[in-house]
């Protein structure tokens, strides 16, 4: 069993120093509750609503900065830990990407850069083109995405076919409205997905106004069956809860149904057509 956390911090545009040590204190505090995997928001270190592109160069960072040791050290305090999360980074090519690094005792064991920018992104970062990662871990296979990723089916699913146990999603939702009592969309999408891929989900969104923008704060771990088992609600806070990878692993659906051996590759060929 693996217990899983998602922070949901409020980041604070610009200031790099004090998003590093909010991110570290949530961290700590998740290990000292007994987190195994721990998931934090997309750009936690940075903030997001950037105007221009000197802003983000002064937060963005390269994938082997200083305080992915840090995570590491935080890690360690707990046998096998994971940590998952969202930061600007600055590239060897000098280009600017809207990444997310998986962190252990050992340091990082992969990096992400979101693929699927969301509207304004597209003025400052380059899009990723590889893969999300799966890392195999003490506590199963967790792989990685970013934030609107989510909303990419065919995206998801390679995750899900990679052997993904648990998709980590670093991410900032902004706040839109909602018919009374009806969830957060993306967290309609999160709960569609887990469903489809039996492959548990772990979504860590932001807390607070940046300029003007709230946010959904609907940071939400998903089982692998598709329903919500935590969640944190409004303001900063952690969701934790506790799933059996195992679950993930076994795509059986009924006793003659698979999600994954009833599938008909040889008839999807126009769902990766270009337009």
């Amino acid at each position: 069993m693996t217990t899983v956390a998602a922070l949901q911090l409020a980041p604070v545009l610009g200031d790099f120093a004090g998003n590093r040590a909010r991110a570290a204190a949530g961290i700590r505090e998740a290990l000292d509750a007994g987190a195994d995997l721990v998931v934090l928001p997309e750009l936690a270190t940075s903030g997001y609503v950037f105007e221009t592109v000197d802003e983000l160069r002064a937060v963005a960072v390269p994938g082997d900065h200083q305080i992915f040791a840090e995570w590491a050290t935080l890690a360690a305090s707990r046998e096998g830990a994971v940590i998952v999360g969202g930061y600007a980074e600055l590239g060897d090519d000098g280009e600017f990407y809207n990444s997310a690094a998986v962190v252990d005792a050992s340091g990082v064991r992969a990096g992400y850069r979101k693929v699927h920018l969301w509207d304004q992104e597209k003025r400052f970062f380059m899009p990723g083109s590889e893969a999300p990662p799966v890392v195999s871990t003490a506590h199963g296979r967790v792989g990685v995405m970013i934030c609107f990723d989510l909303e990419f089916p065919e995206w998801t699913r390679i995750a899900a076919l990679a052997g993904a146990d648990i998709l980590a999603v670093p991410t900032n939702w902004p706040y839109m409205e909602r018919p009374a009592g009806e969830r957060v969309a993306e967290v309609q999408i999160g709960m569609a997905t887990a469903r489809i891929n039996h492959m548990a989900i772990v979504c860590a969104d932001r807390s607070g106004v940046e300029r003007g923008v709230a946010w959904n704060e609907g940071s939400s771990i998903i089982s692998a069956e598709g329903w919500v088992v935590a969640a944190v609600g409004p303001g900063v806070g952690t969701a934790y809860a506790t799933i059996d990878p195992a679950l993930s692993a076994d795509k059986r659906l009924a006793p003659l149904a698979d999600a994954f051996d009833d599938r008909r590759p040889d008839l999807y060929a126009p769902v990766t057509k270009a337009k």
